[in-house]
């Protein structure tokens, strides 16, 4: 049984009979050898974006057939019907099922805030909306392995309920701009009930809209994730960023949070990262800055909640973010 679910793991997950392809096209096909700098690289870029845009239009396709199950303001009625930490939890895991960028995340947070919820279950779902999602499990499986993917999921999970938690407590209602209050909420939906075709053609069209949204970030990332991999020395990445340099989790916050983009496309630079000696720890604090926390989707933040608010939830989140880091790193031999 052990063997059978580790070749459904190498060959489904992380698609080694794509790997094997690659390498007949690098080598055969382009007359290059794989082990080489320029070789490692193509096959690298290759066969990482086909494995992403495989797994991604499978993973959102399901992931989104089930969602069409929960439109906006079922999930609202959902949450509405919750109070305290149970409602904080629900919301968390409700944001693992919508998969979406801390940008696109914004506007069902405005949604939610103008329909009257609770501060601490809109920031929950906030939180874990952009970091986790079911696809993100699969694909930290499929570079990593099972148990980095779901420690991964359960830390985000915790960081979004403690962090929804920790906002509510401080009753910084009067923080949200006025007008998201005020905003208008349809009380009407479906309830989910469409029909088989229908929810075929929604999850058919989520596929779409979301590559539409990410693929220019997954081939940056890949590409960076290339170049890390093949060309940048071992011995500049483990100088900088390495296992035994304390302020590597800090210097991957501070790199990630300018910059924008999916957890799709920030898996290769983490995968490749890891594979140069950097702490599991620190690649993940990086990722995590990254949807979290990413410079552009605070700017949007910053126009639905007051500056104090927004330093708030950035502090708890970036603080979260970096103690995850060294936790991560001082444990990473249990995930081995």
């Amino acid at each position: 049984m052990g063997d059978v679910l580790v070749w459904l793991n190498d060959q489904l997950l992380r698609m080694q009979w794509l790997s094997d392809l690659v390498t007949l096209l690098v080598r055969d096909g382009f007359g290059l050898n794989p082990a080489s700098q320029i070789g490692g690289s193509i096959h690298f870029f290759i066969y990482d974006v086909i494995k992403i845009f495989i797994l991604l239009s499978v993973l959102i396709f399901a992931i989104s057939y089930v969602q069409s199950y929960f439109p906006p303001e079922r999930t609202r009625r959902i949450l509405g019907q919750r109070q305290g930490l149970g409602a904080n939890i629900l919301a968390a895991l409700l944001g693992t099922i919508t998969p979406f960028c801390s940008c696109s995340s914004i506007p069902l947070f405005i949604g939610f805030t103008s329909a009257g919820l609770p501060l601490a279950v809109t920031f929950s779902f906030l939180i874990s909306s952009p970091l986790v999602d079911l696809a993100s499990v699969i694909l930290l499986a499929s570079i990593f392995n099972w148990s980095i993917a779901l420690a991964y999921v359960a830390i985000g999970l915790v960081l979004a309920v403690l962090g929804g938690t920790l906002i509510g407590r401080l009753k910084m209602e009067d923080q949200v701009e006025a007008f998201v209050c005020q905003s208008p909420v349809s009380d009407h939906d479906n309830d989910g009930a469409i029909s088989r075709r229908e929810r075929l053609a929604y999850a058919a069209g989520q596929v779409m809209d979301i590559a539409h949204r990410v693929w220019l970030y997954v081939l940056i990332g890949v590409g960076i994730g290339a170049a890390i991999h093949n060309w940048i020395p071992e011995t500049f990445i483990s100088a900088l960023l390495g296992q035994d340099k304390w302020w590597s989790v800090l210097v991957a916050t501070l790199v990630g949070v300018p910059m924008y983009a999916d957890i799709f496309g920030t898996l290769p630079i983490a995968e490749a990262l890891v594979q140069k000696g950097v702490g599991l720890g620190t690649a993940l604090t990086f990722m995590m800055a990254v949807t979290a926390l990413s410079l552009p989707s605070m700017i949007m933040l910053k126009r639905v909640v007051r500056p104090r608010l927004l330093a708030v939830f950035i502090g708890i989140v970036a603080t979260g973010i970096i103690l995850i880091g060294y936790v991560f790193n001082a444990t990473a031999h249990l995930f081995v």
